[in-house]
């Protein structure tokens, strides 16, 4: 594919976003989708099967073949603009700049969550199991990482190192409505006012009532 790519780029001055070159192989794109993608980020005039047929060395069937899987992919569209009274249809390439985006972001969440991963292996002082992963990743739907990381300092600062305490503490955490470390100081003092002790350190959590 890499070939067809730089020769259609020797015919014509034909710009290839970094993103896409990098991101092509997630939209299970054929190489030449892939390069009718390229023609038409390049190409913004009124939609003419014909001509890209022509420019791009394929049968006008195949050309149509291709354009209807990349709409089916969710990759283009097919529009219709009036303009002066006038109808004209073009390949609508917005959807493509979209997904662009939405990898740019899976990426960034992907990488926020290695991170996470990372400090529980570091703090536990050993490679987390599959299921240990699952359990971490699904904390992250409901609590920020924030949450999460000072539930950790919590379970090592009582010499706890397993995800079972720690799921507990988020647990009273989300019931008591504590998100931040400032909610977990107000928390603590809290309770110390009602046990009329000035003992601030070797908190329980999970039983404190």
């Amino acid at each position: 594919m890499m070939e067809k790519v730089v020769n259609i780029i020797k015919e014509k001055d034909f710009v290839v976003p970094k993103l896409l070159m990098k991101y092509y192989k997630d939209f299970n794109i054929t190489s030449d989708e892939f390069i009718l993608i390229i023609y038409l980020i390049n190409n913004n005039e009124d939609f003419n099967p014909k001509k890209i047929s022509t420019e791009l060395n394929l049968d006008i069937n195949e050309t149509m073949k291709l354009i209807n899987s990349l709409n089916s992919k969710g990759l283009i569209s097919l529009d219709v603009e009036k303009v002066n009274n006038v109808r004209s249809e073009y390949v609508n390439i917005e959807k493509i700049y979209k997904k662009l985006v939405f990898k740019i972001i899976d990426d960034e969440e992907k990488k926020d969550n290695k991170n996470i991963f990372d400090i529980f292996e570091k703090e536990f002082g050993r490679t987390l199991s599959p299921m240990e992963y699952e359990i971490i990743n699904s904390w992250t739907d409901n609590f920020e990482e924030e949450t999460i990381l000072l539930a950790l300092k919590e379970a090592v600062y009582n010499g706890v190192n397993n995800l079972r305490y720690i799921d507990k503490i988020l647990y009273e955490w989300g019931k008591k409505g504590i998100k931040t470390e400032q909610d977990i100081i107000k928390n603590k003092k809290n309770f110390v006012s009602k046990k009329d002790t000035k003992e601030t350190f070797d908190y329980d959590w999970l039983n404190n009532e």
